[in-house]
Order: C-alpha cells, then sequence, then structure tokens
C-alpha cells in the first residue's frame, strides 16, 4: 500500500518546522481491506464517527435537554434537530480535511494563519476542552453520588483516576480504545431506548416539534438560552479537531483515489453514528417533556431532581436507576475524547508533547477546582447552573473552530481537487452565520439585562 502522501500547497504555510503525523503513535496504524464486500470496509472505517459522537451527548447534554424538555415540552426538539444536521455536516468536513491534506484542523491553522492568531485559536480551544471536560467532572460526580452515594466533592475528586483508564486502553491498542466507546455508547442507548418505550410520547407530535420551529425559540429569552446551550452542547469544537485527526488512523491508501474512498467511508460512519447522538438527545428531551412538562415540575433543571421523580412519574422502577447509568457510561465515555482532543490541539498548535497522563490531569485538574469550590458554596444546585453555563461556553467557542474549518475545505489552493463544491460551502457558511448570530443574540441579551 502506497505511503507517500501528496498534499495540496499550502499558501503561507512554515517550512521552517518538521511537522509529525498527528497523532503518529497511532497514525495508519488501522488496517484497511484493499478488497471485499463493502460491510468490511464500512467496518474497518467505523469507529472515529462513533468516538466523535461521544461528545454530542456528553453531560453537558443533559442539564440543557432536561432544562428544555421541563420548561418548553417538546419545542426545543427542532434545535435538538437543527444542532445534529450542523454536526453531521461540520464533522464531514472536519473527516474531509483530515484524510485530503494529512493534516488536523490544529495543525493546518499552524500551517495557514499568522502565530498571534493561531495562540488566540489555540486559547479559545483548550477553553471549550475545560468546558466540556468541566460538564464531565459534573456528570460522573453526579452519576456516582446518585449510584453509589459518594459525596459530589469526593466524586469530582475521583474523576481524575480516569487519565489512567485512557492510558490503559491507549497502550493496547486504538481499536480497544474504540470497543470500549462503542460498548459504553450501546449501554446509554439501552438505557434510554427503554424509557422512551415506557414514556410513550406522541409521535405526531414530536415528529411536528422536530421539522416546524416555533418563532418563541427567538423571541423567548429563557429559551434562546437554553437553545443555545444546545447547540453548544451538540455541536462541540474540539470534535472537529478530533475527526480531522482519528480518520487519519486508517491505513488508507494514500493516493487521490484512496483519499476519495476513505472520505466515502468516513462520512458515512460519522452520520450514522451522529443519528444515534440524535437520538440520545432527542430521548433526554422527550423523557423530560413526558415526566416532568406536563405534570406540574416545569421548574426541573437539575439531574440529582430528575432522578428522584423519574421512577414515580413515568412508572417503571428502574426507569431512575437507568438514567444514572446512562449517565455514568455518558461521563466515562466523554473522557477519552476530551484526552485525545486536547493532546491533538496542544501537538498541533504548540508543536508540545507531553505525557498523555499529564496532560490528562492538568485538564481535569482545571476543571476539577472550580467544581470543588461551586460545589462546596453553593452545594447541588450551584453545580447544575455551572453545568447549563459550561455550554454556553462551548458554544460560544464554536466559531473559534467552525470558521478555520470552513474557510480550509472551501479554499481550492489549499484543498485542491478535494475542496467542497460552491452549494456545500454556501451551506457550511450559513451554519456559521447562524451560529454566530445566535450567540452574538445570547451576548446582546445577557449584557442587556
Amino acid at each position: 500500500m502506497s505511503e507517500a502522501v501528496s498534499r495540496p500547497s499550502w499558501q503561507f504555510a512554515r517550512s521552517d518546522e518538521t511537522e509529525q503525523p498527528s497523532l503518529r503513535e497511532v497514525n495508519a496504524s488501522i488496517r484497511v481491506p484493499d478488497t471485499g464486500l463493502w460491510f468490511r470496509r464500512l467496518f474497518a472505517f467505523m469507529g472515529p464517527g462513533y468516538m466523535v459522537s461521544v461528545g454530542y451527548m456528553d453531560p453537558g447534554n443533559w442539564a440543557t435537554d432536561l432544562a428544555g424538555g421541563a420548561q418548553f415540552g417538546y419545542t426545543l426538539l427542532f434545535i435538538i434537530m437543527l444542532s445534529n444536521l450542523m454536526a453531521i455536516l461540520l464533522q464531514a468536513l472536519a473527516a474531509r480535511l483530515g484524510i485530503a491534506t494529512g493534516r488536523d484542523l490544529a495543525q493546518a491553522c499552524r500551517a495557514y494563519y499568522p502565530r498571534p492568531v493561531n495562540f488566540l485559536l489555540w486559547i479559545a480551544c483548550e477553553l471549550a476542552i475545560i468546558a466540556c471536560d468541566l460538564a464531565e467532572v459534573i456528570g460522573t460526580a453526579i452519576a456516582l453520588q446518585l449510584l453509589f452515594g459518594i459525596p459530589l466533592i469526593g466524586g469530582a475528586v475521583l474523576t481524575a483516576l480516569d487519565a489512567f483508564l485512557v492510558l490503559l486502553l491507549m497502550n493496547r491498542g486504538f481499536r480497544y480504545l474504540e470497543a470500549f466507546v462503542v460498548a459504553l455508547l450501546i449501554i446509554i442507548f439501552g438505557c434510554f431506548a427503554i424509557q422512551i418505550f415506557v414514556a410513550a410520547p406522541p409521535a405526531g407530535t414530536i415528529l411536528h416539534s422536530m421539522f416546524v420551529p416555533s418563532s418563541q425559540i427567538v423571541t423567548n429569552p429563557t429559551m434562546l438560552y437554553i437553545a443555545i446551550g444546545i447547540i453548544g452542547a451538540t455541536v462541540m469544537p474540539h470534535n472537529l479537531y478530533l475527526h480531522s485527526s482519528i480518520v487519519q488512523t486508517r491505513a488508507y491508501d494514500r493516493t487521490d483515489a484512496g483519499k476519495r474512498d476513505a472520505i466515502k467511508w468516513a462520512t458515512t460512519d460519522s452520520t450514522i453514528a451522529l443519528i444515534l447522538a440524535l437520538f440520545v438527545n432527542a430521548s433526554i428531551l422527550i423523557v423530560a417533556a413526558v415526566a416532568f412538562h406536563g405534570t406540574g415540575h416545569q421548574d426541573v433543571a437539575e439531574i440529582g431532581q430528575a432522578f428522584a421523580l423519574l421512577s414515580p412519574l413515568l412508572g417503571l422502577s428502574i426507569a431512575s436507576i437507568l438514567f444514572a447509568v446512562a449517565l455514568l457510561a455518558s461521563g466515562l465515555n466523554s473522557t477519552v475524547t476530551a484526552t485525545l482532543a486536547g493532546q491533538i490541539v496542544m501537538e498541533g498548535f504548540l508543536r508540545l508533547r507531553i505525557p498523555q497522563w499529564a496532560r490528562r490531569l492538568l485538564t481535569r485538574g482545571l476543571a476539577i477546582v472550580p467544581v470543588v469550590i461551586v460545589t462546596a458554596l453553593y452545594g447541588e444546585k450551584g453545580t447544575a447552573q455551572l453545568l447549563v453555563f459550561s455550554q454556553v461556553i462551548l458554544s460560544m467557542q464554536l466559531p473559534f473552530a467552525v470558521v478555520p474549518l470552513v474557510q480550509f475545505v472551501s479554499d481550492k489552493k489549499k484543498m485542491g481537487s478535494f475542496a467542497i463544491s460552491r452549494g456545500v460551502a454556501a451551506l457550511a457558511w450559513v451554519v456559521a452565520a447562524i451560529i454566530l448570530v445566535l450567540n452574538f443574540k445570547l451576548l446582546f441579551d445577557t449584557f442587556a439585562g
């Protein structure tokens, strides 16, 4: 199999530094069959999409989806659908960038942008990773408390140990890491499938809410705040850096024909995985709408409240346990992708390599400290508000990842024949514009009182 990498020329690309492959320890480490039935090739490429989908159903989504379902019923299902469609498009573009150029998004930014811009983009991405990690710490700590009675502060401190879990899996091989992620995704999917079956929501109302938007989404400041939080929790900026890197773990033929084939299968993989994420996100909101919105519990916004009320309101004794198990699986899963994204961002922007366990403990420590402080001062209510706020912060970081990505993949000077068409580029810029407008709207409403 040819290993020659033919990259398009990069205007203003720096030539004074030797660039290493993205995640070089696992780059091109997973064999792809040259011949055989189509599903064998699809199976070889399956994995990165599911790892990316983890970020679209992490504990941060739970807070925003619960609040949205309890307060507004099914209205915000349209936002979940819209953000998921945005995610499918953006992740496909991230995979295309990584496969076509052999660079992840962080490396592409370093190659093209001036150093001051690179530094600002790196800071923005690090803030996004910390905000995501904040959600994982809170979600995992809450799940440990609900299932085993461990105090929130103790649970938050225990989450530091997951650094060694990721290290163990990475040492066994990237496929082991992917298998771990998929196994936990199956648990999350199964838990919510049972709850949706028991809740028996009206299918017609759900479909209408998914595809027909309500004007209240932009006119009601509270609804808009939660809607932007849902977008921030769903379309996650660090996932674009992650996906552009981990698609390169496949040993596809590094020729134009091989790259086109790889882009096709990688896009199929991420699309299928994100449809699964859509089901999970929609399920959280739907279960909250059925259990809380129509039963006089519209003020439920905290995961602990939902845990206490789900079983009696749904009439299923194990509903609360299923909810907490899915939350724990979600928190554990998210640690994997946050660790890899942090490594990719640091190596891509700074060319700085530190041990994975050190990187993980550093990021996790920055997330644990505010959780411990807020929990000590304000208790569970404070952590619930911090969880929703972290997702709004994530949304604020989105333009710093989306705009460079769309700019790169639509530029023929950088992508050559792999540049996206004008129609797809126009759609991608519309998505970027929607994200920017919603963010400016939120900032205006916040500072205007």
